[in-house]
């Protein structure tokens, strides 16, 4: 189940996102393999504690496996995804290996957080250094730059 790790992705993803004027580059799903049905507590004020409100975020079963396909960027963070090869798609697959907030004191659930907020700038740090190498190879005879389209599913 998804613990509230993949909604404390997503929203430290819109928020980095949005700090870095990427709205039109990136796009930002989130899901789990066997979704509950809220967000844990524990979880929500601990985002909270961070200035995230994701009170009204609810937890979704993953995209179809077939829409992962267009992803070029997948997180997972201890659910599998086995029948999903994401190699063989081209889809670059980085697992997080959080533990699981449910359950667990204040302190390790702001452990988790903190680290996925750390692993989501680290992504963001890779995907504006691979927007810049796009745009610095892109064709200066045209003018035109096409930005590159991420889609991150966490």
């Amino acid at each position: 189940m998804p613990y509230g790790r993949s909604q404390m992705a997503a929203a430290f993803a819109e928020r980095e996102r949005a700090e870095r004027g990427l709205e039109d580059v990136v796009e930002i799903h989130s899901g789990g393999t066997d979704p509950a049905d809220t967000v844990h507590e524990e979880v929500v004020e601990a985002m909270a504690e961070a200035g995230v409100d994701i009170a009204d975020k609810t937890p979704k079963y993953v995209a179809e496996l077939e829409e992962l396909k267009d992803t070029d960027y997948l997180v997972t963070m201890g659910c599998s995804i086995t029948k999903f090869n994401p190699a063989q798609y081209g889809v670059e697959s980085h697992e997080w290996n959080l533990t699981n907030p449910d359950g667990q004191d204040m302190e390790t659930v702001r452990e988790v957080r903190d680290e996925i907020e750390r692993q989501v700038e680290t992504l963001f740090d890779e995907l504006e250094r691979l927007a810049d190498e796009k745009q610095a190879s892109a064709d200066s005879s045209g003018g035109v730059i096409t930005a590159i389209r991420d889609s991150l599913s966490l």
